[in-house]
């Protein structure tokens, strides 16, 4: 292979990593894993005679959604102590 064919090689494969890490990050995906999470939640809550599944379904989608925050201000503060040289 010739030094400019690697190059693109390069290029392409760091523009489909920097595409999935987008998408890692986007609230699209975040959004549409929460609304999936909920009705699979409702649904099996509904399966079991649970009460108000509609309801009960929320809290826990709620957390997951929560969990896909990064809350930047707590990662600074943890690699800041965690990284004390």
């Amino acid at each position: 292979m010739n030094c400019e064919h690697e190059i693109l090689c390069i290029q392409e494969r760091n523009a489909k990593v920097e595409a999935d890490k987008a998408w890692e990050i986007s609230f699209t995906r975040k959004f549409l894993l929460t609304f999936l999470t909920y009705i699979v939640l409702t649904l099996l809550l509904f399966s079991l005679g649970a009460k108000n599944p509609f309801q009960n379904a929320i809290i826990p989608a709620v957390g997951f959604f929560l969990s896909t925050l990064s809350l930047k201000f707590v990662k600074e503060w943890w690699i800041k102590r965690a990284y004390k040289k």
